[in-house]
């Protein structure tokens, strides 16, 4: 009997226990269920979002976009101008704007600093190799060995061998740097070409002429904002001017294109924005937003001011007659226009030494001479150090004296022919 009742327990246990199981096999289920039907609701709400933004978001970006590029033809092609007082176009004002916020001068600096490193010996006669085949730097005309430059800006200021760049003596004015000619021609107004298409203000480039000296007709011509003809110390000449851009394979040393004394420098802060023939086409007046070095003085022709502008990665420039000048350094506040310092006129001769670029960047030469001096370049030709660029030759007294004897012993030989003609 006992026996009896406690095998009715025991199946009475297990059948609670499988009651148990059954039960929470259920509520799994149920619960497994209830999630699937959660997740098919939620993927079918994501379906109808996604094929509603499909239906209205990519037409309507399709349209801006044709839009935008529509605009922007119309503006690249007629140009939108701002204001009557002669400014850049709206469109390149706002890619100018888009530019200037881009952090190129951290960037310099940055650059500047990986370039001073120091690099191995064994090294460098490759990576400088290397990097003359990619920029097509001539290394035959290197005085030293590759392995003397202990790093890249060492390599950019590299010296040439003595007789590399011979100065032409029977020219007034020489090429003052290794490049491509941008532009070159008289200048007529404050509007001067930078590249063909694009100008930038001569007024902002070179300051006002408070340190100029000017004559009396120059002082009552600027009574009539005519600021190029109050540069001119002659006012029968004109003013020309020459843009020399040195790319990164260019020898980076320039030179003084004549004699001339300098009298005093001006240092303007400013953006380091690429030089780039490229870039300066979309971003007129380019010249006046970069930081640049102007120095100002005379020649045996008149004025003369001889710039040398700031770029991308141009950690520095230095001028060797100019030890104060820095360059590249804490962007200055903005109440400050230009630094300006007299040099007490420092002579400078052709064909001199006059300053190194860390880099590439662009020389900017303007100077008096009269109105039959003729250029004898082209534009987007290359240039060397030394290069005569006007087709009119000054003659010394040496010449002259070479020339006199020349025809003497011409006019001696055709008497004597003359004495053994017969006489009729």
């Amino acid at each position: 009997m006992i026996r009896n009742n406690l095998w009715r327990l025991g199946l009475l246990v297990r059948r609670c226990q499988y009651c148990r199981s059954s039960l929470r096999a259920t509520s799994k289920c149920s619960a497994r269920l209830a999630e699937r039907s959660v997740s098919s609701q939620v993927s079918a709400r994501f379906v109808r979002n996604t094929s509603r933004w499909w239906r209205l978001g990519v037409p309507t970006g399709v349209g801006f976009s044709l839009l935008a590029a529509t605009q922007w033809n119309y503006l690249h092609k007629h140009g939108y101008p701002v204001d009557v007082d002669d400014r850049p176009e709206l469109l390149n004002d706002v890619i100018a704007t888009c530019y200037c916020c881009l952090p190129l001068r951290t960037t310099s600096r940055i650059w500047g600093w990986l370039t001073s490193i120091e690099l191995p010996v064994g090294l460098r006669p490759t990576l400088y190799g290397f990097y003359a085949n990619i920029f097509h730097a001539d290394l035959d005309e290197v005085e030293l060995d590759l392995s003397a430059f202990p790093n890249l800006v060492e390599f950019f200021v590299r010296k040439l061998k003595q007789n590399a760049r011979p100065i032409a003596q029977n020219a007034n004015m020489t090429s003052p740097a290794d490049g491509k000619v941008l532009y070159f021609g008289p200048v007529t107004s404050c509007r001067v070409e930078q590249v063909k298409g694009a100008t930038y203000d001569l007024r902002q480039f070179l300051g006002d002429p408070n340190g100029f000296t000017l004559n009396q007709i120059a002082k009552e011509t600027m009574q009539k904002d005519d600021y190029v003809n109050s540069l001119l110390k002659n006012p029968d000449n004109r003013l020309y001017q020459l843009i020399v851009y040195l790319a990164p394979g260019d020898y980076h040393r320039f030179h003084s294109p004549t004699d001339w004394n300098i009298k005093f420098r001006r240092h303007f802060p400013g953006k380091l924005l690429s030089v780039n023939p490229k870039v300066l086409k979309y971003l007129p007046n380019l010249f006046s937003l970069n930081e640049r070095v102007v120095y100002v003085g005379e020649w045996a022709g008149g004025f003369m001011a001889y710039a040398a502008v700031g770029a991308t990665n141009v950690g520095s420039i230095r001028v060797y007659c100019d030890r104060e000048l820095a360059t590249n350094t804490v962007h200055w506040p903005e109440t400050v226009h230009w630094k300006e310092a007299c040099l007490g006129c420092a002579r400078v001769a052709k064909g001199e030494l006059f300053g190194e670029f860390r880099l590439g960047s662009t020389i900017v030469l303007l100077f008096e001479a009269p109105r039959d001096f003729q250029f004898c370049l082209q534009i987007g030709q290359t240039i060397k150090v030394g290069q005569a660029l006007s087709a009119l030759s000054v003659v010394d007294e040496s010449d002259e004296k070479q020339i006199k004897r020349q025809h003497l012993i011409m006019n001696v030989a055709q008497d004597w022919r003359d004495i053994w003609k017969p006489r009729v």
